[in-house]
């Protein structure tokens, strides 16, 4: 599939046909998406690959209190677990709303779920004195992440980026075996999609470039 293609078709699957995903293939897959950067080229980058479906239903079941929050957040109409605007959720509503399946089944339907985790001790965390959410940690690892996703698409297979579990990452790492100096980044399932889909919606380069300062003129083609 030509590269342009597969970053334009490149989606968020969560349903899966039930079909495995070989271990060769993912090989191929990890083989390729390793050529991802990260920071000075340390290669912090990690990945578990896990089959077990007890543990992929554990990891399922440490996301749904972030999911009942999200999904709270939703109804209520917010951008979930922003840190800049609050939340009017209290935590009775978000305990008392049922999560979207959406959230957390796709860890259990998947072939096979990816945990993603970064080395801390070769990350370079520019922004850790300002005063806001760090961002820039996520430019070592998910890279890397992206590739895979963008690789697994080659192959005719799937996947999506969830984080809610990471809200428990004491827990994700004591499931794992995962170093305390080990940050948990993403928890993709992977498997054959339902649906292949062809058009992404998304908003146009005019939308989202602007000449010079944020405030300039939209870039166009010319």
């Amino acid at each position: 599939m030509e590269l342009y293609e597969v970053m334009r078709t490149t989606f968020a699957v969560r349903e899966y046909t039930g079909e495995a995903l070989p271990d060769a293939v993912l090989y191929d897959i990890l083989e390729n998406a390793r050529f991802a950067p990260s920071g000075g080229n340390r290669q912090g980058n990690r990945v578990i690959v896990v089959r077990d479906a007890a543990t992929r239903d554990r990891l399922a079941a440490l996301g749904e209190p972030a999911a009942k929050l999200y999904t709270a957040q939703v109804k209520a109409g917010e951008s979930p677990f922003n840190t800049v605007v609050p939340s009017k959720v209290t935590a009775a509503e978000a305990e008392a709303t049922a999560p979207h399946p959406m959230l957390v089944e796709p860890c259990r339907n998947a072939s096979v779920v990816l945990v993603f985790v970064v080395d801390l001790k070769v990350v370079a965390s520019i922004d850790r004195d300002l005063d806001r959410v760090g961002v820039i940690s996520g430019g070592s690892i998910f890279p890397f992440v992206w590739n895979v996703l963008m690789a697994a698409r080659q192959e005719g297979f799937g996947g999506t980026i969830t984080t809610l579990a990471v809200a428990r990452e004491p827990d994700v790492r004591a499931l794992l075996n995962i170093p305390d100096d080990f940050a948990v980044c993403a928890v993709v399932p992977l498997g054959k999609p339902v649906k292949q889909l062809t058009r992404l919606k998304r908003r146009p380069v005019e939308d989202i470039a602007v000449r010079e300062t944020f405030d300039g003129a939209p870039f166009a083609r010319g």
